[in-house]
């Protein structure tokens, strides 16, 4: 599958039925982070949830499993990432696959890392560093 260089965003949503039309939200933090615009037309693609792909279509079947997706991560994956914006009490953050939050203490904006993951929640993970990583390397 081919993903363009334009892609803004990458999350996993719900699609729900409103009224006479259908709706997909979009995640507040796409828009606080810059990545969309409210307002603005976008071009949206869809693809299976991983928990879909390979299985057969099921017609007529609404009542499919409507479970969030499973984090990205797991307590103790390690990860090399860039620290994208500062929290409201001091801590790192930075996204992984589909927009998944980590949160990492003790770092600064910009700055590159390998953390090992501590704590995962439903929308958002905890993380340690394990090393700065040179911007020279």
């Amino acid at each position: 599958m081919h993903i363009p260089d334009q892609l803004h965003c990458l999350f996993s949503t719900t699609i729900r039925k409103r009224a006479d039309s259908y709706v997909i939200e979009v995640p507040i933090q796409e828009i606080r982070h810059g990545n969309l615009q409210s307002d603005e037309t976008y071009r949206v693609a869809l693809f299976p949830s991983p928990s879909d792909e390979g299985s057969e279509q099921r017609e007529g079947n609404p009542q499919r499993d409507q479970g969030s997706p499973k984090p990205p991560v797991e307590v103790g994956d390690e990860r090399t990432v860039e620290i994208e914006d500062i929290g409201e009490q001091g801590d790192g953050i930075t996204r992984v696959e589909r927009g998944f939050v980590i949160i990492v203490p003790d770092t600064e904006h910009g700055e590159q890392v390998t953390i090992e993951i501590t704590d995962v929640r439903e929308n958002v993970a905890f993380a340690d560093v394990v090393e700065r990583v040179s911007y020279y390397d």
